[in-house]
């Protein structure tokens, strides 16, 4: 099982730094959020698009990555970042820190963009869309590669099912943020392996 974490917190934070820094920023993130002016931080931000005004966020495009570290309540900042604890570290292992850190933004702003696509007004915050792109990449491993335990292959199907019932079933949910960013984080895996295996071939 890949997922059971024995490191100590120096080890951890040795081991796997990027996803250290990540869960750091976001929890200093939503202090900062706390501490402001009625969540003035939050409100500028957050992702959001409307047909007639910031559609598809393209007149503030940096709220692609920054709503990626921003949260709405404390509830869910504390899931999303347990999600990070616990599952993030083997693709950070896998990756490396430097392609693990863009693969984790480029699944955030692919979950928000497909928010954006399927949803013509929307507005969101969190860190899903990157964390349903870490479970996109093991899915890839799972389904294709074949190359996760049983334990772990089965935690990945577990999650899965049940996060996107309740994705379906819970109001407020950005269901189609971790769509997004769980096709990304496929595709992105899917691509990456395919890039590896035509390097060894040269």
């Amino acid at each position: 099982m890949i997922f059971l974490r024995y490191e100590s917190f120096r080890g951890y934070l040795r081991m796997y730094p990027v996803t250290a820094a990540i869960i750091a920023i976001n929890i200093i993130v939503f202090i900062l959020d706390l501490l402001s002016d009625n969540h003035s931080l939050l409100d500028k931000g957050m992702f959001y698009s409307t047909p007639d005004q910031n559609h598809f966020s393209l007149e503030e495009p940096w709220r692609y990555v920054t709503a990626v570290f921003m949260h709405i309540g404390f509830q869910h900042l504390f899931f999303n970042m347990f999600a990070i604890l616990v599952f993030a570290p083997p693709l950070e292992r896998m990756l490396g820190h430097v392609r693990y850190a863009v693969f984790y933004l480029l699944c955030g702003i692919a979950g928000n963009f497909l928010s954006a696509v399927v949803e013509p007004t929307t507005a969101g915050a969190g860190a899903s869309g990157a964390i349903y792109g870490i479970y996109g990449a093991y899915l890839y491993l799972a389904v294709l590669k074949k190359t996760l335990d049983e334990g772990s292959r089965k935690t990945v199907y577990t999650i899965l099912i049940f996060g996107l019932i309740y994705s379906v079933f819970v109001p407020g949910i950005g269901i189609w943020a971790h769509v997004g960013g769980l096709i990304a984080g496929f595709v992105f895996a899917y691509g990456y392996d395919r890039y590896l295996l035509y390097k060894d071939k040269r």
